[in-house]
């Protein structure tokens, strides 16, 4: 399936694509560089454009910081699904949940998928209050649970708080890493 089809189906109709997807053997390598890369593409060029070309530092636009906030962008996407994903599969027997590196990062990916579209909206930042569509995803993030990772239905609630603790906590901090090495003490000079 390509792209478009699936960032459409996942949204609009996600618990018969959850299906699909439980009966797909798409690799990881595979998954990462035709869907993931492609749509972490989106809030990094967005990022780049409402940082560095429109503007939000007080004086206006400056490329710099807007190209700092790309790669910020970027790189905590990819490592963040990443690194959640083997999280989430290394959490999956204390479930009773199938241990399956591949089927943990089709979870986290696709659910990422209102995520990263939404990213879209950083461009303007007048408009940048419209990203919280992307919380669409936690919706997508609890029905794949179930037939993604064959969680029984008592630790269901319980496997996807965990999963969303450790999605926040490792995006937070990946983005703090990048943000301090990035741009270090120049954060501290732009407005807040």
């Amino acid at each position: 399936m390509n792209l478009v089809d699936r960032a459409k189906n996942i949204i609009l109709k996600p618990k018969d694509e959850w299906t699909l997807i439980d009966q797909e053997d798409t690799s990881v390598a595979t998954l990462v560089a035709t869907y993931l890369f492609p749509l972490a593409l989106i809030p990094a060029i967005a990022a780049f454009i409402g940082y560095g070309v429109i503007g939000v530092a007080f004086f206006g636009p400056i490329l710099s910081w807007g190209i700092k906030m790309a790669i910020i962008s970027f790189i905590s996407t990819i490592l963040g699904v990443y690194i959640s994903a083997l999280i989430i599969d290394i959490l999956a027997p204390n479930f009773g949940s199938v241990k399956d590196f591949r089927k943990s990062m089709q979870l986290v990916v696709y659910a990422f998928t209102p995520v990263m579209l939404a990213g879209v909206f950083t461009a303007i930042p007048a408009l940048g209050i419209l990203g919280i569509v992307g919380l669409y995803g936690l919706y997508l993030l609890y029905i794949g649970i179930k037939p993604m990772m064959k969680t029984p239905d008592d630790k269901v609630t319980v496997y996807y708080v965990v999963s969303l603790l450790v999605i926040i906590a490792v995006y937070v901090i990946i983005s703090a890493i990048l943000t301090f090495f990035l741009i270090g003490k120049t954060y501290s000079m732009m407005p807040q």
